[in-house]
This record gives structure tokens, sequence and C-alpha cells, in this order.
């Protein structure tokens, strides 16, 4: 929504003798950089810092890479423009730093390299760069600047992630920057919810193109991933309340006698293979955080679900006749319930207790 410029701002800009465009830009960018955390918020995504490019500038990281790679003997001037050596470390030709403009202005490049700097000042070991996959010819020209800096270019490491393709029954939307037609984030989460955003997002491959189905986000039924797997944890949350009418409870997992409960449950084919399946979420996790991707845990958190509905549905789990059988399997419908949560939880997607 367009605002109107404060007029602090402008007198703020005649007291410091800047520029009132200057002035105005800066508001300007704040106002958007203030809409983008906003709408990153309602997802679940905070940033515990925002670092503008122009602070870059402005606190001397770039001329401080600069010179950095000068030092080294990595740099050369040619036709008037600083260029810096980058076929040296990999990179296919020899990158533009400081243009050959009469004020030697620095190319979008020097800025990233600037960045670098600014980032490993702050004590990080690492930088991890998110850019679309048209980014690939900058990964090793950003790597060679890393590594004549004097890091480990190992340390720096990009993730290039394919373009989303929004479907509509059957359809293609059609978007362009150019022309304006888009859908924004917060019309997406206004049509969606978080939830359904957050599971579409992570069940694929960053590398891999997503066609999100909006209609099909918006199911509230088995087609709907997100909406099976939350399904799942509403209904063991159903059982455990209508258990509790009855009398009945899981054992604790400090009780002496949940050990031979479990032991006279899982030789049957729908307990056995229920366990399997919450024991693997370890594994899952730890091959999500090896290979930093995310769609294996939406994977496993489907799996499971589509493992506790068989197992409901083949297995009587409150049984007045059967205590000990009905205590067991209520003890593995508990671990259920707390392993979808914990999947859930991980990719930032509510547990409902009802739906």
């Amino acid at each position: 929504m367009a605002r109107d410029v404060p007029a602090e701002v402008l007198v703020e800009a005649e007291k410091s003798a800047e520029e009132p465009a200057w002035a105005v830009g800066r508001w300007a960018s704040e106002q958007v950089r203030a809409g983008i955390e906003a709408s990153l918020d309602h997802l679940g995504c905070h940033f515990d810092v925002w670092r503008s490019e122009s602070t870059l500038h402005n606190d001397g990281w770039v001329a401080k890479a600069v010179e950095r790679l000068r030092a080294a003997g990595d740099v050369y001037e040619e036709d008037g423009a600083v260029v810096f050596r980058s076929t040296k470390y990999g990179d296919d030709k020899d990158r533009v730093i400081l243009r050959s403009t009469g004020d030697a202005a620095p190319t979008y490049f020097a800025a990233d390299i600037g960045y670098i700097v600014e980032k490993f000042s702050r004590g990080y070991d690492r930088i991890v760069f998110i850019w679309g996959e048209d980014h690939h010819g900058y990964v090793a020209r950003v790597r060679a600047a890393a590594q004549s800096l004097g890091f480990d270019r190992d340390r720096v490491q990009m993730i290039l992630t394919a373009w989303v393709r929004f479907v509509r029954g059957g359809k293609e939307i059609a978007m362009s920057k150019r022309s304006g037609e888009f859908i924004t984030l917060d019309e997406l989460l206004g049509e969606i919810g978080v939830d359904a955003a957050r599971w579409f997002f992570a069940s694929r491959a960053a590398s891999s193109g997503i066609d999100f189905d909006i209609e099909l986000a918006k199911k509230q039924s088995n087609e709907n991933p997100v909406y099976y797997v939350q399904y799942a944890h509403a209904r063991i949350a159903s059982i455990l309340r209508k258990a509790a009418e009855a009398g009945m409870k899981p054992p604790a997992a400090d009780d002496p006698r949940l050990a031979g409960l479990l032991a006279g449950i899982l030789a049957g084919a729908p307990e056995a293979g229920l366990a399997r399946q919450i024991v693997r979420l370890p594994e899952v996790v730890e091959d999500a955080a090896a290979t930093e991707e995310t769609h294996g845990i939406t994977a496993y958190a489907t799996e499971l679900a589509t493992t506790f509905h068989a197992f409901y549905r083949d297995a009587r789990v409150i049984d007045e006749g059967e205590p000990d059988r009905s205590a067991g399997r209520l003890a593995l419908v508990a671990a259920t319930r707390a392993t979808l949560a914990n999947a859930l939880g991980l990719l930032g997607i509510s547990a409902p207790e009802a739906m």
C-alpha cells in the first residue's frame, strides 16, 4: 500500500543537507524492507540481522575487500577499470570490481565480496547463499573471491533454488514482474494458510521445480498431504481422549510394565510396522541435516501417517476386555503422536489436537 512520505523525513534531510531525493529513497527502501520482514514473519521465517547493500558501501566493507584483494596481488587495471584476477582461482574469466567511470563505482560483484568480509568479521565460519537457479554463473566468482581473501572457499556455500510454478484448476498461473502480474506471499498465505504453504515449499528439493497446486493446498481431504498428516495427529489425540474417558491411558516411559506390554504386541504385523516407522525419525533427521533438504521429512511424515491409518484400521486400540493389549497399543499410539508432532514441528507446521 502506498504511503505519503512523512514530513519529518524531509525535515531531517534538510537539517543534514541531504538531497531530498536520497532521503525519500532511503525511507522508501525501509518501507519495502519492513513489508518483506512482516510477510516472512507471517510465514514463520525470522531474520536476526537485516543488512542492506548500501551499508556495505557506507561502512567501508567493500573498500576493505578491494584492498585485501589488492594486497594479495589479485587485481589489475584494464581500460581504467579495476579487475579481480578470478581465473587464478578457477573462474572462467576475470571480473571487474571497480568500473572505469570517473568515480570508479563498485560493481554488484564488489558488494558481494564486501559482504563476505563483513560476514566472516562477525565470527561466522560458514556462509550459505540462497539464490535462484539463474545465478549459477556467480558461484565460481564469489568462491574465488573468498579464497583470495584468505577464507576457505569450501566454507562459502551456494544453494540454488528452482522456480515455483503456481497452478490452479490444472492450469499454470501466468506471472510476470514486468507486467505486474504475480501472486504475493501475503495473498498466498491468506488463501491457503501458513501450514499448507510451508508443507508445499518443504516437500521438494531446492533444485526441483515446484508445481504449487493452490486448490489442492486448500482441500480438507486426504488428497492434501499436509491435511492428511495433520489429521493423523488429530485422530490420535481423539483416541487418547476417548481412552482417558474409558479410564485407560498409555503407560509412562518409566513404567516397569512397558517393555513387557510392548513385547506382547510387537510380534503382530500392524504393531511391528508402526514401530519400525516410529524409530526411523532420528535417521530421517540426520539425513535431512546432512543434505540440507527438508523433503525427506515431509515424505517420512506422510509414510508414518499412512502406516498409522493402516494400523488403526487393523488393530482395535481401546478394548476394555484386553487391558494389557490396549495399554501396549496406546503406548504405540502415543509414541506415534509424539513423533508426528516432532516431524511437523521441525517443518514449522502445527500439530492440531482436533480437526
